[in-house]
């Protein structure tokens, strides 16, 4: 996995808890219809309210968040060791 893809995962993430935050949020607001996230393959993301599977999903979320971004940070000083033997 390279960092551009770590870096697209945590975007379509984002998007992910943003809808289950909103949906949470809105929970007890009359009329309010909920949306549903579902990640494919590529990273994109597309749109009722399960609060169980929202609060469910966002523990998910920020678990796979902290792996991209421990991915990137790894990358980021793997990158840094080189430049630094180069120079």
């Amino acid at each position: 996995m390279n960092i551009s893809s770590n870096i697209a995962s945590l975007q379509a993430n984002q998007t992910f808890m943003n809808t289950n935050a909103n949906n949470i949020a809105n929970v007890n607001t009359d009329g309010f219809i909920p949306q549903s996230t579902q990640i494919t393959d590529n990273g994109s993301t597309k749109s009722q309210t399960n609060i169980t599977k929202e609060i469910t999903d966002q523990v998910i979320i920020s678990g796979v968040n902290e792996a991209n971004v421990s991915a990137i940070r790894t990358q980021d000083e793997m990158f840094g060791t080189l430049l630094d033997i180069k120079a």
